[in-house]
């Protein structure tokens, strides 16, 4: 039975045909490793997203200056930007991605549903430092390349690989894989539910398995950073929180002095 993922995976695959990841700029390179940045992160590591729109809760942000957006993330001590650039149903964008790397010196993350390595060439385009790669559309063979291939041609590029899972058999199976750093996100993206039980239950068993754990969505609290954070989470992705708040700057140091 379809659910929402393999719908987005259809509507990914239009999108590539219609050209949309030709996007021809030529992003500034500018060195840096995401992981790098977790590791030596001396408060809470928050990767901040910019995220125009949300499938379950429409736009988050009107009149969304993105730059400024992007420069107050940093201003309130992001260890790295992660920029949507999904179009249909995150309203995401390659040319503001491209805009933000201009204006910053942080890692940042490409965030789409990556199943072609001409998206990966577009990554390499705009300036990522990183991409993420969902191990369940790997695991549908929704993907043009095999999760290993991705995964090399993305390193061979310099572009690091944030590895998301969903349950226990997922992280398990990543361990095996080179990628730089693991996500568990917390949303079912069958049907956009969220708990931080998932979190709980994959760490609570297995543990880190020795690879920096990044925790994705749900989260709107510092108390959520800490809880995630002693169930042995090393960095937090948050976005809605931060896109919907009045003071992101502000928001983004109370998430990074949570610990």
């Amino acid at each position: 039975m379809a659910d929402f993922l393999d719908y987005l995976v259809k509507e990914v695959k239009k999108t590539i045909e219609e050209g949309y990841y030709d996007f021809r700029f030529d992003g500034r390179k500018v060195q840096g490793s995401l992981r790098d940045a977790i590791i030596m992160c001396k408060r809470a590591p928050i990767i901040a997203e910019i995220k125009p729109a949300s499938p379950k809760k429409g736009i988050l942000r009107e009149k969304m200056d993105a730059r400024e957006l992007a420069l107050s993330m940093e201003r309130g001590g992001a260890v790295g930007i992660s920029v949507l650039t999904e179009p249909r149903h995150f309203m995401g964008s390659l040319e503001i991605f491209a805009m933000i790397r201009k204006a910053l010196k942080l890692p940042i993350l490409m965030k789409d549903f990556i199943i072609s390595p001409v998206q990966i060439e577009a990554a390499e385009r705009i300036g990522a430092n990183a991409i993420l790669l969902i191990k369940s559309v790997f695991d549908r063979r929704s993907s043009e390349r095999s999760l290993k291939k991705m995964i090399e041609i993305a390193r061979s590029k310099g572009i690091e690989v944030l590895l998301e899972v969903h349950n226990e058999a997922e992280f398990l199976s990543s361990l095996q894989t080179e990628a730089d750093m693991i996500g568990i996100n917390n949303r079912d993206l069958s049907n956009l539910s969220v708990s931080f039980e998932v979190t709980k239950e994959i760490l609570s068993k297995i543990g880190d398995g020795g690879r920096i754990i990044i925790s994705e969505s749900g989260i709107a609290t510092p108390d959520d950073v800490r809880f995630l954070k002693s169930l042995g989470s090393h960095a937090f992705l948050i976005g809605t929180a931060l896109m919907t708040a009045d003071d992101v700057e502000g928001k983004v140091r109370e998430f990074v002095e949570a610990i």
